[in-house]
């Protein structure tokens, strides 16, 4: 297979996982490691669009939205736990 070509495949890949990460990264208890996940392969995708279109894009987006949304949200509620516990301590 073309060099170029496998490539374009690994950037629309990595574009699906970002969003199926970014997704699971909304996951209650077990998804900030996932949106953690989703953002660092987003990074990488994005390093590959410099030198090829990806058609995949629109899912690449969705998917950090979704994995920053849940990243925020889950540390939120981390902090606010320790938060609680400390008070309580």
């Amino acid at each position: 297979m073309n060099n170029s070509a496998a490539e374009k495949l690994r950037m629309l890949n990595g574009s699906v996982r970002c969003l199926v990460f970014g997704l699971l990264g909304l996951l209650p208890l077990i998804g900030l490691p996932f949106a953690l996940a989703a953002l660092w392969l987003a990074g990488r995708v994005r390093r590959q669009e410099k030198r090829f279109w990806n058609a995949a894009k629109p899912y690449r987006i969705i998917g950090v939205t979704c994995a920053a949304m849940g990243t925020i949200g889950w540390l939120l509620i981390v902090g606010i736990i320790m938060l609680n516990a400390a008070m309580q301590g």
